[in-house]
Formats: structure tokens, sequence, C-alpha cells
């Protein structure tokens, strides 16, 4: 098995090792990968659902997610697609996934089916390095506060899209995280908030809120903080959803991706709850 660094701050290509394969011993290997890394690519794995659903279940339970439906053999599986014809893809902007919930999730194991010639890559960044390189003055007023995550505006998760299919429910879920949170398993620091996601640090005028925000969003998508990923079919990435932040690239244009489909089977672990 072999690691390929694709990017100073985080990401590596694993190769030498098969996704078929969800032993624990496989498994330790490709979660220790993982918190080394915080994010993981592999190629040519012509994995069946089955297959990724028993490696999802070694990271934890299975999170179903709140507004979109799963297949219906495998309600497990989001199936995130893009029509021919739509210049816009699901998550394209930066996030962490379902930070508005108790326990956000952990891992995201997302597969891709089939994909456009150019177009729709991947960008990571990496939110422990954020966090230690955050400004002295803004790291004393986030220090020891929490922000508020809000799904509000939730049918934008299937209105907006074409091709994603509802699952009927429109409720409004809010969670307050730590906006530092430190990661259960490295102790390591993180920059826990989000442009998508975070409304408002607990304690503090809305006015300055949105300030100190608005600095911290500008400070997570500095380039030297990411790494971008090319899909091909067949290509896995594994990502750790806890320290990272992740958007997908809608560079659609005629006679540049426009006109062909985008389609990628999502699983998500659920994860434990921010402190």
């Amino acid at each position: 098995m072999q690691a390929e660094l694709i990017a100073g701050a985080l990401g590596a290509e694993i190769k030498g090792i098969s996704l078929k394969d969800s032993s624990p011993e496989n498994w330790k290997k490709i979660n220790q990968l993982m918190l080394e890394h915080k994010v993981l690519f592999f190629r040519d794995q012509n994995i069946s659902p089955i297959e990724q659903i028993n490696l999802a279940k070694r990271f934890g339970p299975l999170e179903k997610h709140v507004y979109v439906k799963g297949l219906d053999e495998y309600p497990e599986i989001l199936r995130i697609k893009k029509g021919a014809s739509e210049k816009h893809q699901w998550g394209e902007t930066w996030h962490t996934d379902v930070s508005y919930n108790t326990n956000p999730t952990k891992v995201i194991i997302l597969r891709s089916r089939k994909i456009p010639p150019v177009g729709g890559d991947t960008m990571f960044s990496n939110m422990q390095l954020a966090y230690e390189t955050l400004d002295a003055d803004i790291k004393k007023k986030i220090n020891g506060r929490k922000a508020i995550h809000s799904s509000l505006g939730a049918s934008a998760f299937v209105d907006k899209y074409e091709e994603m299919e509802g699952n009927g429910n429109l409720d409004e879920y809010s969670n307050s995280h730590p906006i530092v949170r430190t990661h259960p398993e490295t102790g390591k620091k993180i920059l826990y908030v989000n442009s998508m996601y975070t409304k408002q640090i607990i304690g503090i005028e809305k006015n300055e809120s949105d300030e100190i925000l608005k600095e911290i969003f500008l400070h997570q998508e500095r380039l030297d903080f990411t790494c971008r990923f090319k899909w091909t079919e067949n290509a896995v990435a594994l990502w750790d959803n806890r320290c990272t932040l992740h958007q997908g690239l809608t560079d659609f244009f005629p006679g540049r991706g426009l006109g062909h489909e985008r389609i990628m089977d999502r699983i998500a672990i659920e994860g434990e709850k921010p402190s």
C-alpha cells in the first residue's frame, strides 16, 4: 500500500488497497491514514453498494439524511445526481456536512458512478491548519464560545437541483457547537464553523458576530489550506468530516462539462457531539 500526497495541506491518493476488503485489519489501515491525511482518494474501486455499506459500518452507525431520500434498495446510500443540463451540483458551497445536527457526520465515503469529461472536481480544506494559523485577536474573541448551526432554508437541498429527491421533511434543525472543537481521536484543535450552516456566535451581538464569522470564513477558504481531486469513474473519496470543509465545484460550461451527467453515491457515518 502506497500513499501519495496530492497537496501540502491535506489529502493523499492511496494505491495498492481494495475497498472490497472491509476486514478489521484493512479498516484499521484506512482509518489511520484518514487521521493522518484527513481525506483519502482511491481510484479504480468498482465496489458494490453492499461493499460500500460494509466499509462504512466499520466507522460506526450509518446516518440517513434528514432531507434527501436514499436509494430504495439501499436507503443508507444517498445518490447525488447532476442532470446533463444542470449548471449546478449538490454541495457547491464550502461546508462540513450536517453541522446543524446534534451529532454531525463523522466520516463520508463518496463513490463516483458517472462523471463529466471535465468539471465537477471536489475541493477540501484543513480546519486544523485553519485554527493553528488563525489571527490571535480572533482566537481570543472566540475562545470558549459556541455558535449556532441551522438548516434554515432546507427546501434548497432539493428545490435547487432537478435530480435530487426530497423525503418530504422541511423541518428546521438547529444546534450549538463549540467554535473550536477537539478532535476525539487525535486531540487536535479544529475550527468548527462553516459558511453554509453557521449563523451566529452565542453571547456576541449579531453585527459583531457577522464580522467575526466573515473573517473566519474567508480564512477557511485560503488556497494553501486546500487540495483538489479530479474525479474518474469508480473513484472513492473518504474523508474526516470533523476536521475538514469541502465543496463540489460547479464549473460546467457548454463544451466543458455541460451536457453530461454527474452521479455519485454517498454514505455518511454518524459522529459524536462536538466538544
